[in-house]
């Protein structure tokens, strides 16, 4: 119970962080269809989050709820990966970031279907349903950006050579999810990341987009250790239920 509380909490960090940087480019999309896809998106991603803390606090038995883990822990103690903290950068940036983690995000919740934790498979199987359209969203925008302009081309390149080194950390393992694929509860992520690999390659292929060669990987938030943006982004996602503790809407 306890490792698959912290394997809730590793993914439940990534939905509620990205979903938190897709939320601050509300009103502020390239255009108005674009700026209401990444709103839905990001509307999508706090709703995973919700499903996956309710049930991780459940397991917790400490009297906390979906918003007690959402909004009142210090910085160390999320566990989200760097990648999805990362700063919005530019529209490519933008969904170079996204179609990393959606190729990622589809695979693990296609296998979670399988899980033996039946509430953990319920969860996945309604994630499911709106990551394949994530995906097919960032995966369609990263072959117009690379096979568009002379700039949307570079800026997709740029991108991809910057975010590339927080990919690894997707499929970090330690005790937790060796337990827990002992148990049948989660897929091997190492397994994961060959399938992964391949849909990535598909799509920057038909983008005319390459990956970098020989770059060093880095990573240290499944440790709760992150980037010097992620307090940034905390101050304004806990500002409310700090200011006022114990609001509801």
């Amino acid at each position: 119970m306890e490792h698959t509380y912290k394997f809730l909490l590793r993914i439940g960090d990534d939905s509620l962080i990205l979903g938190q940087r897709l939320a601050e480019l509300c009103g502020h999309g390239p255009i108005l269809e674009e700026d209401i896809a990444l709103t839905n998106i990001s509307l999508d991603l706090i709703g995973q989050a919700t499903n996956i803390y309710t049930y991780a606090a459940q397991l917790e038995g400490k009297g906390r709820d979906a918003d007690a883990l959402a909004f009142l822990r210090l910085e160390h103690q999320y566990v989200n990966t760097i990648l999805v903290e990362q700063p919005n950068g530019n529209f490519a940036d933008t969904l170079v970031r996204q179609f990393f983690f959606d190729a990622y995000r589809k695979l693990l919740f296609e296998q979670l279907l399988t899980s033996t934790d039946v509430q953990l498979a319920a969860i996945a199987e309604k994630s499911l349903k709106e990551t394949r359209y994530h995906l097919k969203h960032s995966s369609e925008w990263v072959i117009r950006l690379g096979d568009g302009t002379e700039l949307s081309k570079e800026r997709a390149q740029f991108a991809i050579l910057d975010l590339w080194r927080y990919t690894e950390e997707l499929f970090y393992m330690d005790e937790t999810e060796s337990e827990l694929v002992k148990a049948g509860v989660i897929p091997n992520l190492h397994d994961l990341k060959p399938r992964w690999m391949e849909q990535v390659l598909a799509v920057l292929n038909l983008a005319t987009l390459n990956l970098p060669e020989n770059q060093g990987f880095f990573g240290a938030g499944r440790q709760g250790r992150h980037s010097e943006h992620m307090g940034f982004l905390l101050a304004q996602l806990q500002y409310m239920q700090r200011a006022y503790p114990n609001m509801q809407w």
